[in-house]
């Protein structure tokens, strides 16, 4: 049964100190709140010992202060971590860890479900649950950190440097709770990952982007997937409300692109469908104007799925014709494939009927 207590990890530090003052308590009791839960990695009230037991006793009595549950934990041969979370209403999404030499990303979602449906992404088979809470996004993090045993360390030495919000969902449907948990994620006196080292990704919801820049910074990365409308309109359906040159223009004006922060476009590569040397022109004469740079995913299969991967030569081919016209083009290497963790895979159990908040 879900708690009717809220989470304190959903509340900004704004917000934290309104509900102290509410509780007849000094604002000043923020900080340490704040350094319990954010850089000791407190589970409990009773945990933050920069607080008297009175103080204690009393914000147990308003709040909670959990987890979610983990109900898989699993690990890939090439190091990636899949977690499958529970949440109090029983519903359930995926992050997943991506470790490399000297940093780490941790991939999070943003709602239970998808409401894009895009026809090669195994979670856009899946009906939209509802939106995740503010709580429910920075649980993610804490709960990597919680099982990368990273509390306490300095962030130098930390394997999660990096949030990419390219899980279950679509971000901008969600931004408000989005955007509140990554000021929280950002703040400097806790979890503290750099807005640059944060990137969005969202299929296009045209009309977002532009507060994702003023009111976030954060790097934004585009799911483009087809250089056609006629394409893209059946492979990433939300193209039919948002066609291609208004979600281009959207980029071209994008407040924080700079030629140090390019806006990535990911492309996944389909076998016969949009990986020609003509799609791979097109993309580059749409891209003129944009600080932009390209990954190129190899397609990870799921099952029932009607697509293949394009070959290894043409996927190389694609991406030569790109970085010669002076865009950076990587091929990105599949992570975590053998446990359905990569790019595209991630589906959860939680199919519903739809409700949002």
């Amino acid at each position: 049964m879900p708690s009717l207590k809220p989470d304190i990890t959903g509340f900004t530090r704004q917000e934290l100190a309104k509900k102290l003052i509410e509780l007849g308590l000094n604002s000043v009791l923020v900080k340490p709140v704040w350094n319990g839960v954010y850089v000791k990695g407190a589970t409990d009230f009773s945990q933050i010992a920069t607080l008297s037991r009175k103080h204690q006793l009393l914000l147990a009595d308003h709040f909670t202060l959990g987890r979610s549950t983990i109900v898989r934990d699993l690990i890939s041969r090439d190091g990636t971590r899949k977690w499958l979370l529970q949440f109090p209403d029983g519903h359930r999404v995926e992050s997943v860890m991506i470790p490399e030499q000297d940093r780490g990303a941790l991939c999070i979602s943003s709602q239970v479900g998808c409401t894009l449906s895009c026809t090669f992404c195994h979670t856009g088979t899946m009906k939209l649950v509802r939106n995740l809470t503010v709580t429910e996004i920075v649980a993610q993090a804490l709960n990597a950190r919680d099982k990368l045993c990273e509390w306490g360390k300095k962030r130098t030495d930390c394997v999660c440097t990096n949030i990419v919000l390219m899980g279950m969902g679509e971000p901008l449907f969600n931004f408000d709770n989005v955007s509140t948990a990554l000021k929280i994620i950002m703040d400097g006196d806790g979890l503290g990952i750099s807005r640059r080292r944060i990137m969005l990704s969202t299929a296009g919801v045209v009309p977002m982007i532009k507060r994702v820049g003023i009111e976030l910074g954060v790097n934004l990365a585009i799911s483009l997937h087809a250089v056609h409308d006629e394409l893209r309109d059946e492979l990433v359906p939300i193209n039919k409300k948002y066609p291609l040159h208004e979600l281009l223009g959207a980029c071209r004006d994008y407040p924080a692109a700079s030629n140090a922060r390019r806006i990535t476009f990911e492309y996944v590569m389909l076998k016969g469908v949009n990986d020609s040397d003509a799609d791979a022109r097109e993309l580059v004469r749409r891209l003129q104007g944009i600080h932009a740079k390209v990954n190129l995913i190899p397609w990870n299969p799921w099952p029932g799925a009607a697509y293949q991967c394009s070959t290894r030569d043409r996927i190389q081919s694609f991406a030569r014709i790109i970085n010669d016209a002076g865009y950076s083009a990587a091929i990105r290497a599949s992570r975590g494939d053998d446990i359905m963790a990569a790019c595209g895979q991630l589906k959860s159990d939680s199919e519903h009927s739809v409700v949002t908040r």
